[in-house]
């Protein structure tokens, strides 16, 4: 029941933001006819995709709409963050717009017909007793009024008070003008100015993030001091990587470039600190083979993230590809890193998407993973969420690291983040352990990276 309500949200907000849309980017910027029954199927259209992407993304011409799918939900969470700060100043603009429209009125002179004389036929005299004023453009005989007699004078006898403005689709005569001279109203002028800066930006804000997900991850170095640290881990080396999130738009060149860059590093341990996979090993395996290929001097080690749960075959048949390929899971369990005669506790526990903790399959059991250790030596917990820190700091662990939060991925997305997990990227405190998260090295759902840039960490240990 619980998947259900979650679909049935999905989809009420896919529904809500393109009705959203719809109204700011085609009923805003059109009249009715053709050109907003075309952009309004167009819309629909977009919706619909959507929709089937998410449903067939398990079949093979799913992964064909993967690509369009996930471009077009990053140009329309954009377009929603453009509109909705555009708002305010649209709403100040429509506001000008009104209160010009009642003075409008007040300086438009009366136009009045009066009878038709010889050689004045159709003249028109703007004003009560107008006829008089030497400075009147339509009075009889002048010259703006010879000419095509009876025309558009007598057009002209026809207004009433305030007409001269009925055929501008905004109001306003003095609006701006189409490329054909035909009057565009204020409000639609508006409408297409805001439309067209929201456009710009979204497209703007998605053609620079997709350079950026698509792109090597930045090399984040920094040192953490541990107060506990045997002197002798002084300068251990740990390369932190998280949110691989192997799937559909990514391919195995995605992997080696990470592996690459995890060896130029030369660290004494790989830490890959869950959501490594969007898919089945069947799906995946090819992708996740570069793996083998880590070097380093005391291992690399794997927990699991909330992704691993959400695959068709669940985590327990990644745990054992990933034996295969030498890299060795930490389920709720802990090794000892011997180095320079010193020894640090490394942890791992599984992600809290795992439910109750009864192996690879179940969530983290803290006790299992640090109960009964040595507290005088300086323990470092792998754990897929920045949350876990609070139990992590019960359990006296000094350094826990972490991914999960892609750091926003697509900003202000962030925000959101921050209201439920307590460190969003990069250094952070819960009780007396310090945490750092990464910002991961992929990206889940579309391809695009907005202020987080793709990360792999090195962190060097120090007393």
């Amino acid at each position: 029941m619980a998947g259900v309500g979650f679909i049935a949200m999905v989809l009420t907000a896919v529904v809500l933001v393109h009705y959203y849309l719809w109204r700011r980017l085609v009923k805003d910027t059109t009249v009715p006819g053709r050109a907003r029954v075309v952009l309004t199927a167009a819309l629909v259209a977009l919706a619909a995709l959507l929709i089937v992407m998410r449903a067939g993304e398990r079949l093979t011409w799913g992964h064909l709409l993967a690509w369009p799918g996930y471009l077009w939900l990053a140009v329309m969470f954009y377009l929603f963050v453009f509109l909705v700060v555009l708002e305010i100043p649209r709403a100040l603009a429509l506001l000008a717009v009104r209160r010009a429209g009642r003075r409008a009125p007040e300086r438009e002179p009366e136009r009045v017909a009066v009878p038709a004389t010889a050689g004045s036929a159709g003249s028109t005299v703007a004003g009560p007793g107008a006829a008089g004023m030497p400075d009147s453009p339509d009075v009889a005989g002048s010259p703006d009024a010879t000419g095509a007699a009876g025309t558009e004078g007598s057009q002209d006898a026809t207004r009433g008070p305030g007409a001269a403005g009925a055929s501008d689709a905004g109001g306003d005569p003095a609006g701006p003008r189409g490329p054909a001279g035909a009057p565009v109203g204020r409000r639609l002028f508006i409408g297409r100015t805001v439309a067209a800066v929201a456009g710009v930006g979204a497209l703007a804000a998605v053609g620079s993030g997709v350079r950026t997900a698509l792109g090597d991850p930045v090399i984040e170095s920094a040192g953490v001091r541990l107060p506990r640290l045997d002197p002798r881990l002084n300068g251990l080396r740990l390369a932190v990587v998280s949110d691989i999130h192997l799937g559909p738009l990514t391919g195995v060149g995605h992997t080696e470039r990470i592996v690459r860059m995890i060896n130029s590093l030369e660290a004494d341990v790989v830490a890959i600190v869950g959501d490594l996979v969007d898919g089945t090993v069947a799906e995946l395996g090819p992708q996740a083979k570069p793996l083998r290929n880590l070097e380093s001097r005391y291992g690399s080690y794997f927990v699991t993230g909330n992704h691993e749960y959400y695959t068709a075959g669940g985590p327990g048949e990644w745990i054992e590809e990933l034996r295969q390929l030498g890299v060795r899971p930490l389920q709720n369990e802990r090794v000892e890193i011997a180095h320079a005669g010193a020894v640090l506790d490394l942890a791992g526990v599984n992600d809290i998407s795992g439910g109750p903790a009864d192996g690879a399959s179940g969530g983290p059991d803290f006790e299992r993973a640090l109960g009964g250790r040595d507290r005088s030596r300086s323990t470092v917990l792998l754990a897929h969420q920045p949350v876990q820190a609070d139990e992590a700091a019960r359990y006296g662990v000094d350094l826990q690291l972490s991914g999960h939060t892609h750091g926003g991925q697509m900003a202000p997305f962030n925000l959101l983040v921050s209201l439920q997990q307590p460190i969003v990227s990069g250094f952070g405190q819960v009780g007396d352990t310090r945490v750092y998260v990464t910002r991961g090295a992929g990206f889940w759902g579309p391809p695009v990276r907005v202020g987080a840039p793709p990360e792999i960490t090195l962190l060097e240990l120090r007393g």
